[in-house]
């Protein structure tokens, strides 16, 4: 099975996202199922923050992983920015703590950058680190001079993964974001693994290119395009999905190894980045 080293554990390259889950009734069952799915498959990383529905998703999370053992799973949350100071991230780690039903979140990230200073931020994570609340910590939506930043201030080396908008159709980061972290042994945790899908005009899966691959490894088009988004070893992708069937296939694409020749085709379509790039957000 194939697994990616972070913060001192090896996890499926595959994890479980959160957002938008746990706020309809009516879906909560069918939700749960979902995450449960993905866990009895290997999918053991967990991500979502305080900001998922103020706070639902966390409690809904609580709920998923009621019947398994805390150690086995690797919970990811995230604070505000405003709520990322040395006074307020202490109250806003409680409070996840409190909705997820859990001694310890396995890592902790700030959500973005805003305008409470780095050095703030992570001497409270540090202190939080210190007091067992939280594994390991790390950020979101970095790009790399912040990342750099806070690397380099007292604690920062203790900087896990840095979570980042990446995708076929958002390559900026492999630049210089994506080596910076791999010479920091930081994997990039990616969300929106396959971009909006078919949504906003996207319409990836009538892109002839990943059909003909698809076809080829007997797949869908958005296994192929989580198949590429972790093709490096290094990279954990966090899809979403309510639907178990569909959590099912989206591990599957973990099977999956694209050859030399499906990435080469992959870059006509896609190219790789040839100049520095604004980070991809949302």
């Amino acid at each position: 099975m194939k697994t990616v080293n972070i913060a001192g554990r090896k996890v499926f390259p595959i994890g479980l996202g959160t957002m938008n889950m746990g706020d309809k009734a009516e879906t909560f069952d069918q939700e749960v199922q979902a995450i449960r799915t993905g866990i009895d498959n290997g999918a053991t990383l967990i991500d979502t923050a305080e900001m998922y529905g103020s706070g639902n998703a966390e409690k809904f999370v609580a709920s998923a992983i009621k019947p398994y053992t805390r150690e086995d799973l690797f919970l990811i949350s995230k604070v505000l920015p405003s709520n990322a100071s040395k006074k307020d991230l202490p109250n806003s780690l409680d409070n996840s703590l409190k909705r997820l039903e859990t001694d310890y979140i396995d890592l902790y990230l700030l959500h973005w950058k805003e305008n409470v200073p780095l050095e703030e931020t992570v001497e409270a994570l540090e202190e939080a680190r210190n007091q067992g609340k939280i594994k390991a910590w790390g950020v979101s939506n970095l790009d790399v001079d912040d990342l750099e930043h806070a690397i380099q201030l007292p604690g920062g080396e203790n900087c896990k993964a840095n979570q980042v908008r990446y995708n076929i159709a958002n390559r900026g980061i492999e630049f210089d974001l994506v080596p910076m972290m791999a010479k920091h042994d930081m994997p990039v945790i990616a969300y929106s693994p396959i971009d909006r899908g078919d949504s906003f005009g996207a319409n990836l899966t009538k892109q002839q290119v990943l059909k003909d691959i698809a076809e080829k490894h007997e797949a869908g088009v958005y296994q192929i395009l989580l198949a590429w988004s972790i093709r490096n070893g290094r990279t954990i992708a966090i899809p979403q999905s309510s639907n178990p069937d569909h959590v099912l296939n989206n591990l599957k694409a973990a099977d999956i190894s694209l050859t030399e020749q499906d990435l080469e085709q992959i870059d006509k379509v896609y190219p790789e980045p040839t100049t520095k790039q604004p980070l991809a957000l949302w």
